[in-house]
């Protein structure tokens, strides 16, 4: 996975985390999170406020 793949770490965080509700991460927990994930493989300084943003909207939308 990469930065730009916003919906399948979505689905990832969704069930790796399924008790968090998205709306309350931070999101310097929320990049921890990310990468940890298994399978994501994409350079953290590619990360940005935009990008983060985009997953947690996604997993949002997930969890509904």
């Amino acid at each position: 996975m990469k930065w730009t793949d916003t919906y399948e770490i979505a689905a990832a965080l969704a069930d790796a985390y399924p008790d968090v509700d998205p709306k309350t991460l931070r999101f310097i927990q929320l990049r921890e999170w990310v990468l940890a994930l298994p399978g994501f493989s994409d350079d953290p300084a590619h990360c940005g406020e935009k990008i983060l943003e985009a997953i947690q909207m996604a997993w949002i939308d997930e969890a509904d």
